[in-house]
């Protein structure tokens, strides 16, 4: 049985001043003290303005990632945007592809774009929290496993499964019906879709179950204290991409609740 290590992420979005931002450091520094990062793996994922702060003042157990890359390598005409050799030089390990406000709302990136980010992301040797999520009307019409499969699809058009890259990929469910919303999938919803997803990898034969077996698969959406403990506990949830709570001392608790059993 594949053991894998537990992931929390704590994406702020569009949030913060120099100020809050401090403050905020100084919550996830205290999970280092806590000794909460020896076993599951913990980051940050601030606004590009707020990059430079950050790596400047976290603790180096905790990682720092870009909230988005371009498409393209190396650099070029790009307004507004970051390239994935960029993040890297600046020193970087993780970014965060194709989350739902992106592909939906202050974006419309196809899961052709976001496979492409992810790809530049591991070509530049960044790891990537690829995310992938259906809407509430596609939840409601059962379409909820062909949507995610439709996402994933032409990343593992791009990425053999018995690439090592996928080593360096955790792949972030968010229902977006579930993000900023206060609803979140029950426990057994969410393990439900974690499962599925894993059965949907191994039928792709030897190579897939590998990577069924391998791959961390984490939940993302209204994710606070009351609810992480049941989440975590359910097999193939293997950790959390939080909004809201990354921004209050309540990430604590979040770690807490992912940390081993004694």
């Amino acid at each position: 049985m594949t053991t894998r290590k537990s992931f929390v992420g704590g994406n702020w979005k569009c949030n913060g001043t120099q100020a809050s931002v401090a403050a905020l450091v100084e919550i996830y520094n205290q999970a280092a003290t806590e000794g909460l990062c020896q076993h599951i793996d913990v980051l940050v994922a601030p606004t590009a303005l707020h990059i430079p702060g950050v790596l400047a003042s976290v603790s180096s157990d905790v990682h720092v990632a870009a909230q988005n890359i371009w498409s393209s390598a190396g650099y070029g005409a790009y307004t507004g945007e970051l390239t994935a050799d960029m993040v890297k030089d600046f020193g970087l390990r993780w970014v965060i592809t194709g989350h739902s406000e992106r592909r939906h709302k202050v974006a419309t990136e196809t899961s052709e774009l976001v496979a492409q980010k992810t790809k530049a992301g591991l070509t530049a040797g960044l790891n990537v929290i690829a995310c992938v999520g259906e809407q509430l009307e596609e939840r409601e019409s059962n379409s909820t496993m062909s949507v995610l499969q439709s996402q994933l699809q032409p990343l593992l058009d791009l990425i053999p499964l018995d690439s090592e890259e996928w080593n360096r990929i955790v792949l972030a469910y968010e229902p977006v019906w579930a993000i900023g919303t206060g609803l979140t999938a029950s426990p057994e919803q969410a393990e439900e879709v974690h499962a599925n997803l894993r059965a949907w990898l191994a039928t792709m034969g030897d190579a897939g179950v590998a990577l069924a077996a391998k791959l961390r698969i984490i939940y993302g959406g209204s994710v606070k204290p009351a609810n992480a403990e049941q989440l975590i506990a359910q097999e193939n949830i293997d950790g959390f991409l939080v909004g809201g709570c990354s921004l209050k001392p309540d990430i604590l608790d979040i770690c807490r609740a992912c940390q081993p059993k004694k």
